[in-house]
């Protein structure tokens, strides 16, 4: 399994908000890609993307040895390490004025013996591509995206409605975060897409697919460039996993 990474401030942002973390082949078998996208105030964005990523990826290495390794074990831990991230976020952004409107997508990525455990919350993505088709596995927790879910605008309407980018979902800003669980199943040869909105807002899904359908070391670089050659409208973050 190959992975290539990329995380970029994009051509309007003076700050870069978005955090990753891979962590893998590790002794256990247990694989590890976290993908965070901040938001609120100065600093506050990049605040809470990097506590998720850290408070995730220690709760769950710390754990993973002592829980049995079935389906609902390990998807139990990623919700934990989530609801844990949620708490330390929500703690710090009540002790500091500055930080009260902080909060942060999240996407945690657990492989294990080809088996994929995911944690998500807000509206960055994960994609699965498999024989040259791309799938989105995850559901957008966005006003836009209920819009499409109630039947009252289309997909494409999405693409440039005037509140795309608001969340009715994040890490950090309720008490509980209440992530969606999501189990699926490694083959060889898929290829798994990581991303925050900073990619999918400039670029299509048929764009994406096109440059990781036979992903190369240059492939996060290349959808980077190709998004800040759009326009570049905010940070973008790329994982992209190679299973062929």
């Amino acid at each position: 399994m190959k992975v290539f990474t990329k995380t970029d401030v994009g051509m309007t942002r003076s700050m870069n908000q978005d955090s990753l973390l891979v962590s893998d082949n590790n002794r256990n078998g247990l694989n590890l890609y976290i993908l965070a996208d901040g938001m609120g105030g100065y600093k506050g964005g990049e605040i809470a993307s990097k506590v998720a990523i850290t408070a995730v990826s220690k709760y769950i290495i710390e754990k993973f040895d002592e829980i049995p390794k079935d389906k609902q074990s390990i998807l139990n831990l990623v919700e934990d390490s989530i609801e844990f991230a949620n708490s330390a976020i929500y703690e710090e952004s009540e002790q500091d004025e500055e930080l009260q409107d902080m909060g942060t997508t999240l996407e945690v990525v657990l492989i294990y013996k080809n088996k994929v455990y995911i944690g998500h919350i807000g509206d960055s993505r994960i994609y699965r591509v498999r024989k040259n088709k791309m799938k989105k596995i995850t559901t957008d927790h966005s006003y836009v995206e209920k819009l499409i879910q109630d039947g009252d605008i289309t997909r494409e309407e999405a693409y440039n409605h005037p509140k795309k980018n608001l969340l009715i979902k994040a890490l950090g800003t309720d008490e509980e975060a209440c992530p969606d669980m999501i189990y699926t199943v490694l083959n060889k040869n898929d290829v798994i897409v990581i991303c925050s909105d900073g990619l999918t807002n400039m670029l299509r899904e048929e764009e994406i697919l096109e440059v990781v359908k036979e992903p190369n070391e240059n492939c996060a670089d290349v959808l980077v460039e190709e998004a800040n050659l759009a326009g570049g409208l905010d940070n973008i973050t790329v994982i992209v996993i190679d299973n062929r």
